[in-house]
């Protein structure tokens, strides 16, 4: 990426990021699709309300795995070898306690947290059990992220993207024999993701054993490095504690709408998934500038740092004006994906949601590109307490408009418009003073 055209190996960069995420969000949409179809509203609005709650959990162990990637990169193209061994198992060790730590609390605290968020009381007991199973599965969650950065950092990215489609594919399957076919409701639906996750880990040790014979450890995993642990939570705080950051808000704003009645928390179910789907093709095209940022600001080239960071966001604005066209005439047939004839309220209610968005997705598109900006040169406080300012904008917004003015749901929309400005008046100011400096 230091030499050569800039827009084509952005493009190239950001499609395997995009397919592996989306694949990600395949497992989310399709539980909300079988089980708003299958079982109803209130079943819906389960499953939504949790979600929040189990990204806190998956985020904390995301934020871990890129940390120790970056340590493995290091290590690797050092050929330290023998302090590669010891970051790999230490990381393993450490994820696998943390992850059953954090199961075995939210087993006791699954109906207290969901209280906490106002969850109504008749949909909490659905919400509680598919909490419950999805956290006895954390461990799968932590193992394959944990091994597919480690691929990453190994130079491999193809094949976590290969195990993703797989596992999204048998989720899907299993969703529709334990929901449809064997009638478990929203049980089922945990247990088909937390299966998949499980194969998904199954192929990876399997690929390892047979092909990554630098992963092939044997007694070395069982060797633990506080040292190595600490360099990890380290790098891996601040990326972890910025994707907290938004979860966090969004729990709030979920526990505002929890109070509004079952057919808008089953609309806005619906509506975050469309979100998530939305976001992420955005998001990849900001990690692509910041791999494409970092490589030429370590190699000096000062005006290609320019070159591409204005080709970065002119994707962001061609991807942003395709979201608009494809979502404000799509949105009827979008929301009846995720409803049965019985839920036309949250049809309705999530098709004026997102006719309205779609015209608000450029603003994300350009906070995307600006973050990745300053990650590509090193500055993640920036990227942290623009989020932070994101989600106070949001949540004070969405607090203000539904439960003091009770402007409704479409005012949904517009709290999020208001974070995105926020985050912009405060990227603004000091992208101008980064860019003068270049």
């Amino acid at each position: 990426m230091t030499q050569g055209k800039i827009v084509t190996p952005l493009i190239a960069f950001t499609i395997p990021l995009v397919l592996g995420n989306l694949f990600q969000l395949t497992y989310n949409a399709a539980d909300s699709v079988i089980v708003g179809k299958i079982l109803g509203e209130e079943a819906l609005a389960a499953v939504g309300t949790s979600t929040p709650i189990m990204n806190i959990a998956i985020l904390l162990i995301s934020g871990m795995c890129m940390g120790a990637s970056v340590l493995m990169s290091s290590q690797y193209g050092a050929e330290d070898y023998d302090t590669l061994s010891r970051q790999i198992s230490t990381t393993m060790l450490g994820g696998c306690a943390f992850s059953v730590v954090f199961s075995l609390l939210m087993m006791f605290l699954a109906v207290p947290v969901l209280k906490l968020i106002h969850v109504p009381a008749d949909v909490i007991p659905d919400a509680a059990v598919y909490l419950r199973v999805i956290f006895l599965g954390l461990i799968f969650t932590f193992v394959y992220n944990f091994l597919a950065n480690t691929m990453r950092a190994l130079g491999d990215s193809r094949t976590p993207l290969y195990f993703l489609v797989v596992s999204s594919v048998f989720n899907i399957l299993l969703d529709l024999l334990f929901v449809a076919g064997f009638r478990l409701g929203v049980m089922g639906s945990a247990i088909a993701t937390v299966l998949s996750q499980g194969l998904c880990c199954l192929f990876c040790f399997f690929y390892i054993k047979w092909r990554v014979p630098l992963l092939c450890l044997g007694k070395k995993w069982l060797v633990f490095d506080r040292g190595l642990l600490k360099r990890t939570v380290s790098y891996g705080s601040t990326s972890a504690m910025q994707q907290v950051c938004l979860q966090i808000g969004k729990v709030i704003i979920q526990s505002v709408v929890n109070g509004q009645g079952v057919s808008m928390m089953a609309a806005f179910t619906a509506v975050n998934r469309v979100d998530d789907f939305a976001y992420t093709p955005q998001q990849n095209i900001g990690h692509a500038m910041t791999t494409f940022i970092a490589q030429n600001k370590g190699a000096g080239h000062q005006e290609r740092i320019k070159e591409g960071f204005k080709c970065g966001l002119l994707i962001e604005l061609c991807y942003s004006l395709f979201l608009l066209v494809l979502i404000f005439f799509g949105a009827p047939v979008i929301m009846g994906l995720f409803a049965r004839e019985d839920g036309a309220q949250a049809v309705s209610l999530g098709t004026d949601y997102l006719r309205l968005i779609s015209f608000m997705y450029i603003l994300p598109g350009f906070t995307n590109g600006i973050q990745g900006f300053f990650r590509g040169m090193g500055d993640m406080k920036v990227t942290l307490y623009s989020t932070f300012m994101n989600m106070l904008g949001r949540v004070v917004a969405v607090v203000l408009m539904v439960r003091v003015l009770e402007l409704g749901f479409a005012s949904l929309a517009w709290a999020n418009m208001i974070g995105w400005i926020v985050m912009l008046l405060f990227e603004v100011p000091l992208l101008l003073r980064s860019v003068k400096r270049l």
